[in-house]
């Protein structure tokens, strides 16, 4: 990529496309009637995954941008999971029977900041909710500087396979910047703790972008990281987001790295990767060739939701917990963000949904066309087309000519109606599926920069 390049494109400020339309879009049109509809669609014997979101951690990192608060006592956590329970109740009540459920996902926030009992307090509502699958993937965040042996023991029990590990990086001088400060030692020691549970599949999160990080200390992060042989490695680009998460003002701004030092931070970071022998994944993400991730990748079958990368291919994804979204075949339905109003609602018997967004045709169309630029780097217009009972010519005529500007700079390829994004500006996936964006312009989002 050429540094003109990078400085036309690298400041813009694009969606992560984790879903479309994207979640400053949704409104209060959509409340609990119309997700507890939604709800009442979903099939009896339907394939489904669920997401449980805890938004509490021990200390805030300046460069989060969860829904999360830092709590000193446990009596607010507990207060929350037994709101967290009677609305996993509430939900089951609308549905028509046990859904099968394939992928599981507990975020935060720090997960396991619960007690061991709580966690299994809430598996067990699950388990009456839902007929879960056997080859279910139970995914968890973790935050290796708090995970205790008993912790672990816990994940086992519920029956976690997969664990992410939150890195960031392992530089002391990037570390105190961000106010998370994590020894190789402890993140090695996680490791080895997991593993010797049962708990094989490792994910390691990365970051380039923050303060003082540089091309140098990035690599040596990603070293540290290979050689703990983890299943999967996310590099994300830091989001500065300040006017949403006013912690990140107390980051150094001026210690930030601009677009052209990230773009070489995660070029680097991800070619030590692939020599490593790690597959490239989409945007950000890489993972061994034998893992199912890879496996998705190889056979066009990888999908995109608030999780990232997945190899989730259910219609439905139901989110639990304040902040939490979901999403149906009929459209998206978040809870409130407010921890206290969250409890209120469920405590009223009351779904806590307080805004979200009905699908419409053209929206399907669009996120088809959207997941497939960011998982395969391609598409094929005609082919998602004829799936929605449209032509390209008549659904994209303006895109086709953004798209024919930005193939002129390289960044994308158009054969006819088939568009794909070379191996080299993969960095810029996010801006070429801005094209297909149709309430980008003049939306009310705020989004981080693209590179």
């Amino acid at each position: 990529m050429t540094p003109d390049l990078i400085d036309r494109l690298g400041g813009e400020r694009v969606p992560r496309y984790t879903s479309y339309p994207t979640a400053p879009h949704f409104t209060t049109e959509v409340g609990p009637a119309e997700f507890g509809r939604w709800l009442g669609d979903v099939g009896p014997d339907e394939a489904v995954s669920a997401y449980i979101h805890v938004p509490f951690c021990t200390a805030l990192c300046l460069y989060c941008g969860c829904h999360t608060r830092v709590v000193r006592r446990y009596a607010p956590v507990e207060a929350y999971v037994a709101a967290l329970t009677r609305e996993i109740d509430l939900v089951a009540a609308r549905l028509a029977g046990r859904p099968v459920l394939r992928h599981l996902h507990w975020g935060g926030g720090t997960p396991t900041m619960l007690r061991g009992s709580d966690l299994r307090r809430i598996a067990g509502h699950l388990r009456r909710t839902f007929a879960f699958a056997p080859d279910i993937e139970i995914a968890v965040e973790i935050d290796p500087r708090t995970l205790t042996p008993a912790d672990v023991e816990t994940l086992a029990a519920i029956g976690v396979t997969r664990a992410s590990l939150g890195v960031q990086s392992l530089d002391p001088e990037v570390q105190r910047a961000i106010r998370r400060e994590q020894s190789v030692a402890e993140t090695a020691r996680a490791v080895d703790w997991l593993r010797f549970s049962g708990i094989a599949a490792v994910n390691v999160d990365l970051m380039i972008g923050l303060p003082h990080q540089s091309v140098a200390n990035v690599v040596a992060t990603v070293d540290h990281a290979v050689a703990l042989a983890p299943d999967r490695v996310a590099v994300f680009g830091y989001g500065h987001v300040p006017w949403m998460k006013p912690h990140q003002r107390a980051l150094p701004e001026a210690a930030l790295p601009g677009p052209h030092e990230r773009h070489a931070q995660f070029e680097a970071a991800a070619g030590r990767l692939v020599r490593a022998g790690y597959v490239r994944i989409g945007l950000d993400h890489f993972a061994a060739p034998d893992d199912p991730l890879a496996r998705a990748a190889a056979a066009k079958t990888l999908r995109r939701n608030f999780q990232g990368y997945t190899t989730d291919g259910t219609r439905t994804l139901l989110g639990f917990g304040a902040s939490a979204i979901s999403s149906l075949p009929g459209g998206y339905a978040q809870a409130m963000t407010d921890i206290a109003a969250y409890a209120d609602a469920v405590a009223r018997g009351e779904l806590p949904t307080t805004r979200g967004l009905a699908l419409t045709r053209d929206d399907r169309l669009r996120r088809d066309v959207i997941e497939g630029l960011m998982c395969d780097l391609a598409v094929d217009l005609d082919e998602i087309c004829g799936r929605h009972g449209v032509t390209a010519d008549s659904a994209f005529a303006p895109e086709l000519a953004r798209l024919d500007a930005m193939a002129r700079l390289g960044v994308v390829a158009r054969s006819g109606h088939r568009i794909a994004v070379p191996d080299e500006m993969r960095s810029l996936v996010r801006s070429a599926s801005a094209v297909f964006d149709a309430r980008l312009a003049g939306g009310p989002g705020r989004h981080s920069t693209s590179l």
